[in-house]
């Protein structure tokens, strides 16, 4: 990763952090503080993306893990269960961000294989980045359970199109990633998909 996206991915965090809220009890129509808080997490998570396809590249490991990928699943069906989320729509939702961290994984194992690969270590994926998804996990079913009571109105797919344009217009986020944030964004809304995206 070079030293300009790698600072911006690094603010993006940063300003991540500092947007984390805590919630009100309800939704406030009209409010989307809930998503914004979603897409930050979001974008953490995407990030982590960098240091797995690093420790996959260094140990000759496929980037599709399904044993794993099930097994995050079967475990988020039943957080979101605990948490009063749908399970299915929780279920939805993480197989959008396995999809979305393994579209940024190919597309820098493609990078690697035809400039040169990643200088350095890998990064310790058991001891430092799980650690971080996992951690990560858990704020996305409550923030899942957040936005749960917009996923049916009308206006979801535009309010998250909107919540998406502002998160990167204040994050300047790294365009390389954008199709991989909206895809990960895919079933906020239960008619599917980021409305208005530009």
């Amino acid at each position: 990763m070079n030293r300009s996206l790698r600072l911006g991915m690094s603010c993006a965090l940063a300003l991540a952090a500092t947007l984390i809220v805590t919630p009100a009890p309800a939704f406030a129509d009209g409010d989307d503080t809930a998503l914004t808080n979603l897409i930050a997490l979001v974008s953490q998570r995407l990030a982590l993306a960098e240091p797995v396809a690093r420790w996959k590249w260094a140990n000759h490991q496929s980037i599709t893990d399904t044993p794993r990928e099930k097994a995050l699943l079967a475990d988020v069906e039943k957080r979101a269960a605990a948490a009063n989320v749908d399970p299915a729509f929780a279920h939805a939702f993480f197989q959008d961000q396995i999809d979305a961290s393994k579209d940024v994984q190919n597309a820098l194992f493609a990078t690697w294989r035809s400039t040169q690969p990643p200088q350095g270590p890998a990064p310790d994926l058991a001891a430092s980045t799980r650690p971080q998804l996992d951690k990560l996990t858990q704020s996305l079913v409550a923030g899942l359970a957040r936005v749960q009571p917009m996923r049916t109105a009308d206006d979801c797919p535009s309010r998250v199109a909107q919540s998406l344009a502002n998160w990167k217009s204040l994050t300047r986020y790294d365009a390389v990633h954008s199709g991989a944030l909206t895809r990960a964004l895919g079933h906020v809304c239960e008619t599917g998909g980021v409305g208005a995206t530009g």
